[in-house]
């Protein structure tokens, strides 16, 4: 039994097959390419969270700055009092870049020595500890508040929150949502809620020695996914090879060979000589293959007509010979017939009619043998035992000459050797029943018993009396035997009725 691969197309074979084996290079390409996208997402996501920790960073420099500076230009101006101290640390700030000017400086007892113009005392702050800072939040003032301890007093500086979204933003300029939380209160220093999904990413970092956290929220930079297709073109390269290789294989040489294909199989020798269609395809091999392949059919065509035609010549032959052997036999049953005739009464008479009655019989299956209709089928029984029974019924002797000879045959055909046998045994059969019971009417039966068998049956009661002592009978019946046993048939005697098995051509 054939295998499902082998009774697949030569073009799904292939495609299958090329496939299998560029399969490994797709997977490795695959693997490498899943390997390289997850490389460079992590060092995009590297990237990213460095970003933020230098955003982080950036926001407590500026935070520190500020501090430090308000320290100072505090600790001068509290160190000698006067008039003009405010000043004295405006002017101070004032030199020093990326820092507030919006500051106020109180004493230990809490009261305000100096603040700057504008400047809105916090409705509650938190106290440092001595040396330390302190920092809150103030959503409503959109500001951070940073207390630091100075000598003799406290000094207090507002950074306004686009101050810090500004160093945030020099930093990462993707920062879509960015949050401070002092513990208490939150205040949004860009953006207004905090972003989610695969698309962000949050991070969470403490800064100012935990008095602050810093929540940013960037895109996620992962690679996009046309930068993804870029990476997987080695799997698009094989996919392309195979399809490619499919489309080459069924172009130029399946769908050729399948017109050449249909060309033969509709060709018919006898609507004209064989031709293959103009366009067989564009690979020369197949075109010369073409060629020869109609090459080899005309010289078939022309072998076959020789063929025939010594074939024709054959026949004809053989027909004229079988014509010469009937004209033969003719002639020689017309002269036992005038032997016949000048022999004197008796045996001798009786002895020329015998003979001539069986030549007659051969001469009748040389005439039926090659007969209109009938050359290429063999021989027909039906007309061939008509025609011996009317030949013996004209030959019969005298005190036989009103025998009754009845017929009933199908219709059937066989070899000559075999119709050869059967006018024998028919004129033996009748012959001995005229001969011995002139008067008794004789039955001639055949019938088809299988596609391949008929059986043939002889009813005449001139076979229901034997005679042990009768040495014609005695012949007889050694010569009914042996034609039998020419049929390789057995032989099939009752009282009255002689029957055996013939071999026929099928319907």
């Amino acid at each position: 039994m054939r295998s499902w691969f082998h009774r697949l197309p030569t073009a799904a074979k292939l495609l299958l097959l090329i496939s299998l084996a560029l399969l490994p290079i797709g997977l490795a390409m695959i693997w490498a390419a899943q390997t390289s996208i997850a490389g460079a997402n992590a060092a995009l996501d590297r990237r990213a969270e460095e970003q933020d920790q230098a955003v982080a960073r950036s926001i407590e420099a500026l935070i520190a700055r500020n501090a430090l500076a308000l320290r100072i230009a505090a600790n001068g101006a509290l160190a000698s009092p006067g008039a003009n101290d405010c000043d004295e640390v405006r002017r101070s700030l004032a030199i020093t870049p990326a820092i507030s000017r919006s500051f106020a400086i109180e004493t230990l007892d809490g009261q305000e020595h100096c603040s700057t113009e504008g400047y809105r005392q916090p409705v509650s702050g938190r106290v440092p500890a001595p040396g330390g800072i302190a920092m809150w939040l103030s959503p409503a003032d959109r500001a951070l508040f940073v207390r630091v301890s100075v000598a003799n007093g406290l000094a207090t500086d507002i950074i306004p929150l686009g101050d810090i979204a500004a160093a945030a933003r020099d930093i990462n300029p993707t920062i879509r949502i960015l949050h401070l939380d002092d513990g208490i209160n939150v205040a949004s220093v860009i953006g207004n809620s905090i972003a989610s999904g695969a698309n962000h990413r949050n991070e969470l970092r403490n800064i100012a020695a935990g008095q602050l956290s810093v929540r940013v929220t960037a895109p996620a930079n992962h690679l996009t996914i046309s930068e993804s297709l870029a990476l997987l073109l080695p799997l698009a390269m094989w996919f392309a090879a195979a399809l490619i290789g499919w489309l080459v294989m069924t172009r130029l040489l399946i769908r050729p060979l399948r017109r050449m294909e249909r060309a033969v199989s509709t060709y018919d020798p006898r609507a004209g000589p064989f031709a293959m269609p103009q366009r067989i395809g564009p690979a020369v091999e197949i075109e010369s293959l073409g060629e020869a392949f109609s090459r080899a059919v005309a010289r078939i065509e022309t072998s076959e007509h020789e063929m025939g035609a010594a074939l024709e010549g054959q026949r004809r032959l053989v027909r004229e010979v079988h014509h010469r052997v009937k004209n033969n036999l003719q002639v020689v049953a017309s002269l036992l017939s005038i032997h016949g005739r000048n022999a004197e009464e008796g045996a001798g008479r009786a002895a020329y009619a015998a003979i001539g009655r069986r030549v007659d019989a051969l001469a009748v299956v040389h005439r039926n043998h090659f007969a209109e209709g009938e050359a290429n089928r063999g021989i027909a029984l039906r007309p061939l035992l008509t025609e011996l029974a009317a030949g013996l019924r004209g030959s019969a002797p005298e005190t036989a000459q009103k025998t009754a000879i009845g017929l009933d045959a199908d219709n059937a055909h066989t070899t000559q050797d075999v119709a050869v046998a059967v006018a024998f045994l028919l004129t033996e059969v009748v012959e001995f029943s005229m001969l011995n019971l002139p008067d008794a009417p004789i039955e001639i039966d055949l019938r088809r018993t299988g596609e391949l068998t008929a059986r043939l049956t002889l009813d005449t009661a001139a076979l229901s009396a034997p005679d042990s002592a009768d040495i014609s009978r005695i012949q007889f019946e050694r010569i009914i035997t042996g034609l039998a046993r020419q049929l390789r048939s057995s032989l099939e005697m009752r009282l009255g009725r002689l029957s055996v098995a013939l071999p026929i051509f099928p319907i």
